[in-house]
């Protein structure tokens, strides 16, 4: 039975890569900040005690900021595999914290590459690179666009991305990038822009909120649906060699369109309910991300099969059962036809 390491396990990526494993039958390990408040919603579901005979899943207090503890847990657990997917990731905030968003996502990546090189044992390593690395490079984007970073989220994203590839190049690790593109959910932070509007639309609906306020609605980003994603890291690390692999629907949509989406869903006027925040502008924007992933297709066999007005459906549903209303029901629906034999939840 293959070891798996997760660092982020409790964020959206995570917990769909922890579910994704344990359908593969693997023992999955999760690293997870001590706080005084639990913030292990997202896999509250597949929490099984670990005194329980049979049970494969088991979290590990550690923080991407202490090497000695991230050592301590590769070196005890000896993982297979490890993904990740752990950092300070949202953009707009990295503005705000940039000393800690460099320390927790770009030396972060070094602490764990250093502990498993010290630790001698053969482990496939994934880091979640991000299409914000690209920044003002010219879309769409692929493995050899140039990366013109515009945020310190995204520069940390760089300093890391090389860091694998020294570690690569260096000491024979295998080690792969993956530079995913948006990828949302029902799961998806509430901050992140892609649920502030769909958790926005279904607390309008629901009489619970009155304005949206958003900043920036002419960037344009690549939306696609995160499970798709998260299959796609663990077949990087099941391929005979490593890979840098950009990873994307290959559509361009405004932040606009998605809020004139969410809203025609519910079948309201969007232009009613959206105000401007200037609070929410970042000090450098980036204007349109788009991927070119010749690569993926060609090497791991992608092929997304939600695109954005689909995703969109998903979201608005899930958001709208949070707040106790019933869904319209096009995004239950689409998830049933094109994955009639999903290995996650629905949340």
């Amino acid at each position: 039975m293959k070891k798996a390491l997760i660092t982020g396990i409790t964020g959206q990526d995570g917990s769909y890569l922890a579910e994704f494993l344990l359908s593969k039958r693997y023992k999955v390990h999760g690293i997870i900040r001590r706080a005084s408040t639990f913030n292990t919603s997202r896999i509250d579901h597949i929490y099984v005690d670990p005194h329980k005979r049979g049970a494969r899943l088991f979290l590990h207090y550690g923080d991407l900021s202490d090497s000695e503890q991230i050592s301590n847990i590769i070196y005890n657990i000896k993982p297979d595999e490890v993904y990740h997917l752990g950092a300070q990731s949202h953009v707009r905030v990295s503005f705000d914290i940039p000393e800690y968003s460099g320390n927790v996502t770009g030396l972060g990546t070094t602490r764990i590459l250093e502990a498993i090189r010290r630790s001698g044992n053969k482990v496939r390593f994934y880091q979640a690179s991000s299409s914000e690395m690209f920044g003002v490079s010219n879309p769409p984007q692929n493995e050899d666009t140039p990366f013109k970073p515009r945020s310190p989220y995204a520069c940390a994203k760089v300093y890391a991305y090389w860091m694998v590839v020294n570690y690569r190049k260096g000491y024979n690790i295998f080690a792969s990038n993956g530079v995913l593109f948006n990828h949302e959910s029902p799961r998806r932070g509430e901050t992140f822009v892609s649920r502030k509007i769909t958790r926005g639309v279904a607390a309008i609906l629901a009489k619970k909120q009155d304005y949206l306020y958003l900043g920036n609605l002419e960037a344009k980003r690549d939306w696609g649906y995160a499970p798709e994603y998260v299959e796609m890291m663990w077949k990087m690390l099941q391929h005979d060699t490593s890979l840098d692999t950009v990873l994307g629907v290959g559509e361009s949509h405004s932040v606009k369109e998605f809020v004139q989406e969410a809203f025609s869903y519910v079948g309201f006027d969007w232009e009613k309910y959206v105000k401007f925040d200037p609070r929410y502008l970042r000090p450098t924007e980036v204007g349109e991300l788009v991927a070119d992933s010749t690569q993926a297709k060609e090497n791991l066999g992608w092929q997304p099969k939600i695109k954005f007005k689909e995703l969109i459906r998903i979201m608005v549903d899930a958001d709208m059962r949070k707040v106790g209303l019933k869904p319209i029901g096009e995004g239950d629906k689409i998830l049933k036809e094109k994955f009639p034999h999903r290995w996650w939840r629905i949340d």
